[in-house]
């Protein structure tokens, strides 16, 4: 089989060609990426010389890079290409319409033309929206209303309702999977549990928004790839799964903790102005697919990930 990974040399993407590249070794994998700078080669060392692996740079805004993609004649399509960062979506709305939603309907165009036997969309747990923190149900449902409050997260939930439509009007075999908060090593520096680790080991000030008190629920990058690995090899078509983990903490607890393990003290927090639109709290119920594929998160130690990125950040400079 012929799996194509659109954004595969970004943190999650790598997570998944390496797991694909370890547990089926039949497999031939496409990584397609624009190399921009959330995308990281290095995270993808362990298969880059594998007979099975090829890499292509091309952009999904860019029909053409997509057409000679397709010249490889794809069984399976994951699109895990996407901006996603909070911040930049907010400075810079158009970059992440154009790309997130944009980009994917011209995925979407080409799998109608080429016939892929299988698309799957990458999207967030952000596209539901927030709960409060005293919110005592069991989490958002692939059913719940999508009420996205940030420029990035509408155009996630924008390439969701994409897929959704040419599922209908195409008969698209596709699938679309949305999941917590990602963590892992190799994660890029602008995101909260590596630049935490990396200002606290540079003596640096450590931001947080708002009060802190904000709720996310964290999956290790492996795990979010071992689930997406089920769901297009036994996922139904025209379906949307829930990955989480059930592992909430609020970003200053998560934070207190991260200085604990290094052994820095949490005078090195600074509170800053909330981020414009900041959601309280994701909680999603992730029993769709533990029903019917089996998968369960197993509960990721963030201990040695914490350990494993200071390591990695040791060796760096802030060049």
């Amino acid at each position: 089989m012929v799996i194509a990974v659109a954004g595969g040399a970004g943190f999650v993407g790598s997570a998944f060609i390496r797991y694909t590249a370890e547990h089926h070794p039949e497999d031939r994998i496409i990584c397609f990426d624009a190399l921009t700078y959330a995308a990281d080669m290095d995270n993808l060392r362990n298969v880059l010389a594998s007979s099975s692996f090829l890499f292509l740079k091309g952009d999904i805004t860019r029909k053409n890079d997509v057409e000679r993609l397709f010249s490889y004649h794809p069984d399976i399509l994951i699109n895990f290409a996407a901006e996603s960062h909070v911040d930049r979506s907010i400075d810079s709305p158009g970059l992440f319409i154009h790309t997130n939603v944009y980009g994917t309907g011209v995925l979407l165009d080409a799998c109608i033309e080429h016939g892929i036997k299988r698309f799957h969309q990458i999207s967030t747990d952000e596209v539901y929206g927030d709960l409060p923190l005293d919110y005592e149900g069991d989490g958002f449902t692939e059913e719940s209303p999508l009420h996205p409050s940030s420029p990035y997260s509408a155009s996630k939930a924008g390439a969701d309702l994409l897929v959704l439509s040419y599922i209908r009007t195409y008969g698209l075999k596709a699938s679309i999977s949305r999941s917590s908060n990602n963590f892992g090593p190799g994660q890029n520096r602008e995101k909260l549990i590596p630049k935490t680790i990396w200002n606290a080991l540079h003596g640096i000030e450590v931001p947080i928004y708002g009060d802190g008190l904000n709720v996310r629920d964290w999956i290790h990058a492996d795990e979010h790839a071992r689930a997406v690995d089920m769901i297009i090899r036994s996922g139904r078509y025209g379906e949307i799964y829930n990955i989480g983990s059930r592992n909430e903490i609020s970003n200053i607890a998560l934070v207190r903790h991260i200085l604990e393990v290094l052994g820095k003290p949490c005078s090195m927090i600074t509170y800053v102005p909330d981020r414009k639109g900041h959601d309280r709290r994701y909680a999603i119920n992730p029993g769709k697919i533990s029903n019917e594929l089996g998968f369960n998160a197993e509960r990721m130690d963030f201990d040695n990930t914490i350990l494993s990125y200071a390591a990695s950040f040791g060796k760096l400079t802030d060049e």
